[in-house]
């Protein structure tokens, strides 16, 4: 027997979109959405073959989840994925704008996208304006129409805690590192916040639900051990954020748990942004 509780965060029969699903945050959304009911299909740059291999584990678990190769900021490209996801699943109930240009501390890219912002190169910034805000634009413009007409729908715009407050540089390490967040990162985030309040404004008429959840950093094993003290010092909690804890956030913000909510940035920072 199904509660009434069950029913309110119940995704069944809902088809919902989650750019940047290739991810380890994009595609735990898109497991925990999948888990929930719904038919869940990840957008992501990474090529087709690559996306096959990784959701083949989840497919084989049961779960509804597809992929497809994807440029979000090819606007052409992505007004035939919606196409596509239309003719198969004959609606979208629900977008979760996760794709975001970011280096993950002890990637690779770190040195290049964590430069003092006087040093900052323009064509990065760019790059990041491209994908965080003109790709999020594109993709929202084009599933937008479909929710309007179906009068339902709720679009979940990933921010970040640096939406809301500075980032404290000093948690990567010693002054002498010369590390910083990104500058690009920071200004679009905090700018989602705007998009979403606008684009909520727009769509409520229409019964369509646009909200910003904003998340604090995820600790992984590529992290250096003293930046994860540092940084989990800084939270009420006294860590950060583990893998799998902003799933259900996700839920809620797609299924009508969250059915009067609107306009909102759900802030989830371990107490971070409220000493």
């Amino acid at each position: 027997m199904t509660t009434e509780c069950e029913k309110f965060f119940s995704l069944k029969n809902k088809v919902i979109i989650v750019t940047g699903g290739g991810g380890f945050l994009g595609l735990g959304y898109a497991r925990a959405l999948a888990e929930a009911g719904a038919s869940a299909v990840i957008w992501d740059t990474k090529n087709s073959a690559e996306l096959e291999k990784l959701i083949a584990p989840l497919v084989k678990q049961g779960l509804a989840i597809s992929a497809d190769s994807i440029d979000i900021t090819d606007e052409t490209a992505v007004r035939s994925a919606v196409e596509r996801v239309v003719e198969k699943f004959g609606h979208i109930d629900g977008l979760v704008n996760n794709a975001a240009a970011v280096a993950p501390l002890g990637g690779k890219e770190i040195t290049d996208q964590f430069p003092p912002y006087e040093e900052y190169p323009l064509d990065l910034w760019e790059r990041e304006l491209k994908v965080n805000l003109t790709g999020t634009m594109i993709v929202t413009k084009a599933v937008a129409p479909i929710m309007m007409k179906q009068k339902s729908g709720s679009i979940t715009n990933i921010a970040s805690e640096v939406s809301v407050i500075a980032h404290d540089h000093r948690v990567y390490n010693d002054p002498a590192d010369r590390r910083f967040k990104s500058i690009a990162y920071t200004t679009t985030k905090a700018a989602i916040l705007g998009f979403t309040r606008q684009w909520a404004a727009r769509l409520g008429s229409y019964n369509v639900r646009v909200n910003a959840f904003s998340p604090s950093g995820v600790e992984t094993q590529a992290m250096p051990r003293d930046f994860v003290k540092r940084y989990g010092d800084l939270t009420m909690l006294g860590r950060m954020a583990w893998p799998g804890e902003y799933e259900g956030v996700v839920i809620f913000l797609c299924s009508d748990a969250s059915s009067f909510i609107t306009g909102h940035n759900l802030v989830a920072d371990g107490g971070k942004s409220a000493w």
